[in-house]
């Protein structure tokens, strides 16, 4: 196996395609392989130093931090959260599991928490009593976008008596020689731009079937609040870290890899190649496909549903971001993947077609 240069630099072609085209600010993107950053570039109003809000592509950084806890013997993903957290055991959500909050399978994905009053363990726990579940829980696969990650961040400092941002430092991106991502952070984020038309009714109809999406708490307003220097201070675990693309791309090397043991061996391996959710994504109908913590491409033709575009293996295994952030790795070829974006383009169909197209070029530029 090796790098492909010609696939290399048609990736960078796509990648900044948007940029020259001055819809997007700036984008980033970085390529590693075996262990080793090979490409890392920057184009538009922003450089290489640039973070950006990467929205959900946080999400498995604090999975790494509970995959770490399982390790130690400090969580069971069986336990009832309410058997930690009291506050939760109401409206529905006494008997809800570990497993079920990092499968998105739990039952409340719109559940309310801003990011200031997520910021304290009893801002948390309030809002938790409140809390009720819109579906049986275990019975289906809903994309929970900010709601699950606030439960795990409550039960990583219920266990650990530390604070949910210094364990994921210390944890996981501190021994993936990474440096801090959520919580207070000496930079900011590349400023954010919404860009672009939303898609007609018409177009959706002719792509989805429906005439409007359904409706969710990614809104360009909640995207755009994130933003704020307060938000990313408190550094919300299902979409408020602040990286740079190479940071994704160097994650999954770590997932890949496993570099120094940072995570029990056959702990990692359960989160990278057991399938534990094949509920059908309610918009899609493509399986879900997640393991604990992470999402994983098929061999179903529906990757692309996924983020992942059309050429990854199967067991490729990642998680996107709002609005076009893409990370991943493939453990086929030893290929991972970041690219980042301040632009928010709220053309609905535009964008997961840029996904596709970028990711997709991304995944064969390793040759077998």
């Amino acid at each position: 196996m090796g790098l492909d240069q010609a696939a290399i630099s048609a990736l960078r072609t796509r990648v900044r395609k948007e940029v020259d085209e001055g819809l997007l600010p700036s984008c980033q993107f970085a390529l590693a392989y075996r262990g080793e950053l090979v490409a890392f570039e920057t184009y538009g109003s922003q450089t290489n130093d640039a973070r950006y809000l990467v929205y959900s592509a946080t999400k498995p950084f604090v999975a790494g931090a509970m995959w770490a806890l399982i390790g130690d013997g400090r969580v069971d993903v069986s336990t009832r959260v309410a058997d930690l957290i009291p506050e939760f055991a109401t409206n529905g959500k006494e008997r809800i599991t570990i497993e079920q909050v990092m499968l998105h399978t739990s039952g409340f994905p719109s559940a309310p928490l801003r990011p200031l009053a997520g910021a304290t363990s009893a801002g948390r726990r309030e809002a938790f009593a409140k809390w009720r579940t819109s579906w049986e829980p275990g019975s289906r696969f809903e994309y929970h976008p900010t709601s699950a990650h606030w439960v795990l961040a409550e039960i990583i400092e219920t266990v650990t008596g530390t604070d949910f941002r210094d364990v994921v430092e210390q944890r996981v991106t501190t021994p993936a020689g990474l440096p801090k991502v959520l919580g207070a952070l000496p930079h900011l984020a590349a400023p954010l731009h919404v860009v672009g038309e939303p898609a007609t009714a018409e177009e959706l109809q002719a792509v989805f079937g429906i005439s409007e999406l359904p409706a969710t708490e990614v809104t360009t307003d909640a995207l755009t609040a994130l933003g704020d220097p307060a938000a990313q201070a408190v550094g919300v675990p299902g979409g408020g870290g602040v990286m740079r693309a190479c940071d994704l791309a160097m994650y999954y090397q770590a997932v890949l890899m496993n570099p120094g043991e940072m995570w029990r061996p056959d702990v990692l391996a359960d989160a990278k190649v057991r399938v534990r959710n094949t509920f059908p994504d309610p918009l899609t109908g493509a399986s879900a496909n997640r393991t604990l913590g992470l999402v994983q491409a098929a061999d179903d033709g529906k990757n692309h549903f996924r983020g992942f575009g059309r050429s990854v293996h199967a067991g490729t295994i990642g998680h996107n971001g709002a609005k076009g952030q893409i990370a991943w790795g493939d453990p086929v070829t030893g290929l991972s993947f970041g690219y980042c974006t301040n632009g928010l383009d709220q053309h609905e169909i535009r964008e997961p077609r840029r996904t596709t197209a970028i990711a997709s070029l991304a995944a064969v530029c390793a040759t077998e």
